[in-house]
């Protein structure tokens, strides 16, 4: 009868046999789960590959190039304004002095053709030559005539000039006051979503890599845990070694041979023998459940980094379809809407550039018929003026009135160089007027808007694909990490009950000890030697060894081998 108690040994052997049999579920379960979920991931990363192909396309880039043109452009709108608005205002300022000018010289133009006219009165009074008196006093009068009514001319486009000025320079400020910081916000936004396009080019291009890498690293782990569960099947083999062994002291052990059965001290060695390969299987054990836990982890890292980078990259943490090409699509709407109110805005200071121009060549037109008018009228009064001296007294009164005709010509022709300085400046004013208009001209950013819409379109066309495929990433990855937080936790539970193992060494150690260390009788060490034989792995006969050499003894078995490999060793060297 062994001295080990039959229950302590029938319950070592329960304990270890459902231990056993847990980890032959449990590994099974989680080999197929990790292959699953690699098959998985695999998939994942084929998707995110065709995601970042997407959203990495030259249409993006197109899109992107525009945005940022436009961006540039509602800049240089915002900025242009006050300068236009200053520019309009000196217009404004130079066209009220041309009006100035314009009312002394129009009364100089009507007191020639009143001079003329007494002139004409004076000639008509004169003995010998008057027809040719007349004729000069009638010419005089002529050109004052013909340069009065180019002055009246001006005069009413002037007035008109300043009308369509003040009317352009009013719609420029409270458009200004209004839509400038618009203008700039839009911009910024627009530059935002510039960037937020490169953005997307980049990180789309970083996502490939990731996912790449990322794959590598957990097809690695899921490698590395496959061959990690392979522990699993040795410590089953380990442990049922130990039930064994444990059976041959135990009277209830089918096969036991009666005339062989072991001594008391073989009984008590074999339990101990059995407790010290139970502590050092699930020793090692451990360590293994450890490993696959980790690398489990460092999977569900690496699996959720690569998801959620691909979650943002489309849309945001939301996975929406509407994504960053609907927040773009609203940016290029209001920028959309405020370069058609500018080109409205513009209308009018068009109008009014356009008016200039045309005012501007009329006032040269005319300037340049008052100057002649007014030489030859001068010649005039000047001529008549010396045909009449030699009349003696009774020309004096006609030599007064046509030097006094020559002085108002002189005053005309002063009048006329005032206003040349002051038209020159409201042309000067209207050309960088014109070019600020010409460079920052809304009509030019409206090109770029069909080109927006047609590569946003093209890129849309397929978010509805892109919708499906993030849906498709989002649940199979949330498959993926199901199944590796059910490996983790089914190798957690594991460890659990291994843990319990100990104990079980424990409680054998308690009923296995003695006064004295046990002293293996010769049939004992038989049976150790058949419990060696059984071994399939060298740790066991590690763990035997030391064990027989802490009783002073050695394995038949054990020192047959190494005489066997010393054996084979003959000392010849292969080349």
């Amino acid at each position: 009868m062994s001295v080990i108690p039959a229950s302590t040994l029938t319950e070592a052997i329960t304990a270890i046999e459902d231990v056993s049999s847990r980890i032959e579920d449990v590994f099974a379960r989680v080999g197929h789960e990790l292959g699953r979920g690699h098959l998985i991931f695999k998939e994942l990363n084929q998707g995110l590959a065709t995601l970042s192909e997407e959203l990495s396309g030259a249409e993006i880039e197109g899109a992107a190039t525009a945005l940022q043109e436009i961006a540039a452009r509602l800049s240089e709108l915002a900025e242009a304004l006050p300068a236009e608005s200053a520019l309009l205002a000196t217009i404004g300022t130079r066209t009220a002095e041309a009006s100035a000018l314009l009312r002394p010289l129009f009364k100089h133009i009507q007191m020639i053709t009143i001079i003329a006219r007494s002139a004409r009165i004076e000639a008509a009074s004169l003995d010998g030559d008057r027809e040719g008196f007349l004729a000069f006093t009638q010419e005089a009068y002529d050109l004052g005539k013909a340069v009065q009514g180019s002055i009246e001319g001006c005069a009413r486009d002037q007035q008109r000039l300043s009308e369509a000025v003040a009317t352009a320079s009013g719609r420029q400020k409270e458009f200004e006051s209004r839509y400038r910081n618009q203008l700039v916000s839009e911009s910024a936004e627009l530059g935002a979503a510039y960037s937020g396009l490169r953005g997307q080019r980049r990180d789309s291009s970083q996502l490939a890599d990731l996912a790449s890498t990322s794959t590598r690293k957990i097809a690695e782990a899921v490698g590395g845990a496959i061959i990690s569960l392979q522990a699993g099947d040795s410590t089953r083999q380990r442990l049922e070694h130990v039930c064994h062994g444990l059976g041959q002291v135990s009277e209830a052990a089918p096969g036991l041979v009666p005339e062989r059965g072991a001594s008391e001290d073989g009984a008590r060695a074999i339990c101990q023998l059995q407790a010290a390969l139970l502590r050092d299987a699930q020793r090692e054990f451990g360590g293994d459940i450890g490993q696959i836990v980790r690398a489990l982890t460092a999977i569900l890292h690496d699996a959720g980094n690569v998801v959620g980078h691909g979650r943002t990259l489309f849309g945001g943490e939301d996975g929406g379809p509407s994504s960053f090409l609907a927040r773009i699509k609203q940016a290029l709407a209001h920028a959309s809407t405020l370069i058609a109110t500018c080109e409205s805005a513009g209308r009018s200071v068009d109008e009014a550039l356009a008016i200039v121009e045309d005012t501007l060549a009329k006032f040269r037109q005319a300037i340049a018929g008052l100057a002649e008018a007014t030489v030859d009228i001068t010649l005039i009064g000047m001529n008549a003026g010396l045909k009449a001296s030699h009349l003696g007294s009774r020309g004096s009164a006609f030599v007064v009135i046509a030097n006094e005709l020559k002085a108002t010509a002189d005053q005309v022709s002063a009048g006329a160089g005032h206003l040349r300085p002051v038209l020159d400046g409201i042309e000067r004013s209207a050309n960088e007027l014109k070019e600020l208009r010409v460079r920052g001209d809304p009509t030019q950013l409206v090109k770029f808007e069909p080109q927006i819409l047609q590569a946003l379109r093209e890129v849309e066309v397929g978010n509805e694909r892109l919708g499906k495929l993030m849906s498709r990433l989002v649940d199979e990855g949330a498959e993926f990490e199901g199944l590796m937080n059910s490996a983790q936790g089914l190798m957690s539970s594991l460890g659990e009950s291994s843990a319990a193992l100990p104990a079980v060494a424990a409680r054998l150690e308690t009923a296995s000890a003695g006064a004295q260390r046990p002293q293996p009788e010769a049939q004992d060490q038989a049976m150790l030697d058949d419990l060696f034989a059984r071994y399939t792995m060298e740790r066991e006969r590690d763990v035997h060894r030391e064990f027989l050499q802490t009783l002073g003894l050695a394995s038949i078995a054990a020192t047959r081998r190494v005489e066997a490999v010393e054996t084979a060793d003959d000392g010849i060297e292969l080349f």
